[in-house]
């Protein structure tokens, strides 16, 4: 059980939800996940999954929209409310390795994971690009992120196109850096990314989304398909939700 701090509106329709939980914070890694029981009752009867947004001390931010029952009833909470949280969940992405710049590709609410990630990668004097894509401008946040390039549906800000298309127009006018990619959003937007990075001969790491009822392998609701035939599916909940592209075949 843990006690909320806050939850504002950050930006059109995006919320962010403190939660004062030391336990969790101390464990968690960048691109982990707690999974939340929503309310008191049945209804919802399963948790909801969210991407640990950032670690502060004893506190952990998530970040969502409302898109049910579930998200709307925590869009509601207020300070000193409690939760229900298990967490944190899932594997880690992997920040080590000899690439000199980090690519951070984030779709819509696919921003969730960065915030934390960003301040590992800094720690790791790691180079960060971070490319933010969203439907319009008045949904766009940069909080806690650097170096931030943006991409809008509508063209109200940035590129007028998809966050993979703004990737694009750098890459084609970089010279070959040591790059790897971390990408978070719908799974259509991780597939065009995953394309784009296997045709550059770039590294790329993807925080996939699951529909998950347990969160930790029991219900076997969240398979992704394997591209090595070894093993047909994984699990995104116990063996994701961080995935090399060249390990998984998305549809």
């Amino acid at each position: 059980m843990v006690k909320v701090v806050d939850r504002r509106e950050i930006v059109d329709g995006i919320f962010n939800l403190i939660l004062h939980a030391p336990e969790i914070a101390y464990r968690s890694a960048p691109g982990q996940f707690i999974n939340i029981r929503c309310g008191e009752g049945c209804l919802p009867l399963l948790r909801r999954p969210f991407s640990i947004s950032r670690v502060d001390g004893d506190l952990i931010d998530l970040m969502f929209n409302v898109i049910g029952h579930g998200t709307r009833m925590l869009s509601s909470k207020r300070a000193e409310d409690s939760l229900d949280v298990l967490g944190p969940l899932g594997v880690p992405f992997g920040i080590a390795g000899d690439y000199e710049t980090a690519l951070l590709v984030g779709g819509g609410l696919g921003i969730a994971p960065f915030p934390f990630l960003t301040d590992f990668l800094l720690k790791q004097k790691k180079k960060i690009l971070t490319f933010v894509g969203a439907r319009t401008g008045h949904q766009i946040s940069e909080r806690y992120m650097t170096n931030v390039h943006v991409a809008t549906d509508d063209g109200t800000r940035g590129l007028r196109g998809t966050v993979v298309d703004l990737l694009k127009q750098y890459l084609a006018g970089q010279p070959s850096r040591k790059y790897k990619i971390f990408g978070c959003g719908p799974t259509q937007m991780l597939k065009t990314l995953s394309e784009l990075a296997s045709a550059n001969d770039v590294d790329c790491e993807l925080s996939l989304e699951g529909d998950m009822a347990c969160g930790m392998g029991i219900c076997q609701g969240c398979p992704v398909e394997r591209a090595d035939g070894k093993k047909k599916y994984s699990l995104v909940c116990t063996e994701g939700p961080t995935f090399n592209s060249k390990d998984i075949i998305l549809r």
